[in-house]
């Protein structure tokens, strides 16, 4: 029914305005590269895993600020370089290994709970007499350097013998009321990127490591039905500053290497 001229409509909220046009996800085709260019470390890139969503806020009506985009967080993460018979180094997040918490931010680590403040988010500021229509999107990959030598020896004569990765991540669509924190999730993704690399660490630089699985990344999931945002995945610290290099060596008491940033 239309409105009655001599009755004064009441606007929708942005609650139930807010209408996400189109979202698209996506990890690329391409195989995990591998860089033997340098002596010191081996380096591989991964595929991009990569979302994009068109969102359109009708007219609003009073004085709110919201900001519309992603906030991603990382709920799972094995990443281990074996060193032949002497043991491996493994990138952990301790909180998240001993199930203390289910997930922990991926924020950049300055926009907090962003993942980025460039491509990754929109802000409309009302009162606005216009529809507002905009692209939010983002990438993420990894592009890590391993020694190609023991982590805690002084030596670097090659043993790296076997690189293993899989992580899995909640990417959310959010828009966040600047002044309430009103927080409503418009869309729910998950993503997640494996990969195993064999390494003969008696071979000559540059013919030494090769990708065995697997060559195509599972594509991600758009998820029917939202879920909720960890709390956790909201606030410091985040993945980069909370993970933990450890040697853990055949024989003997496991090592911090690197310790956590915060």
């Amino acid at each position: 029914m239309g409105c009655i001229q001599s009755i004064r409509c009441k606007p929708k909220s942005f609650r139930d305005s807010v209408i996400v046009l189109e979202v698209n996800t996506s990890i690329d085709p391409n195989p995990t590269s591998i860089d033997e260019s340098s002596s010191v470390v081996l380096r591989y890139r991964t595929p991009h895993f990569r979302a994009h969503a068109r969102v359109l806020v009708p007219p609003v009506a009073g004085k709110e600020t919201w900001t519309i985009g992603w906030i991603q967080a990382c709920n799972h993460m094995e990443f281990y370089n074996t060193y032949g018979n002497k043991g491996m180094s493994s990138w952990e997040l301790p909180d998240l290994r001993d199930g203390k918490i289910q997930a922990i931010s991926d924020s950049d680590g300055v926009n907090y709970p962003w993942y980025g403040n460039t491509t990754e988010t929109c802000t409309v500021v009302g009162p606005t007499k216009k529809d507002s229509k905009f692209t939010v999107s983002m990438n993420d990959n990894f592009y890590p350097s391993v020694t190609w030598g023991v982590p805690v020896s002084d030596s670097n004569v090659p043993q790296l013998s076997g690189i293993r990765r899989d992580q899995s991540f909640t990417t959310w669509l959010v828009a966040i009321n600047q002044a309430t924190s009103e927080t409503l999730v418009l869309q729910t993704i998950r993503w997640r990127m494996r990969l195993h690399i064999r390494v003969d660490p008696e071979r000559p630089l540059g013919h030494r490591a090769a990708l065995s699985e697997p060559v195509a990344q599972e594509q991600p999931q758009i998820l029917g039905r939202n879920e909720p945002i960890s709390s956790n995945a909201m606030v410091k610290p985040n993945a980069n500053d909370a993970q933990v290099l450890m040697w853990r060596p055949k024989s003997g008491d496991p090592m911090v290497v690197i310790p956590p940033k915060y």
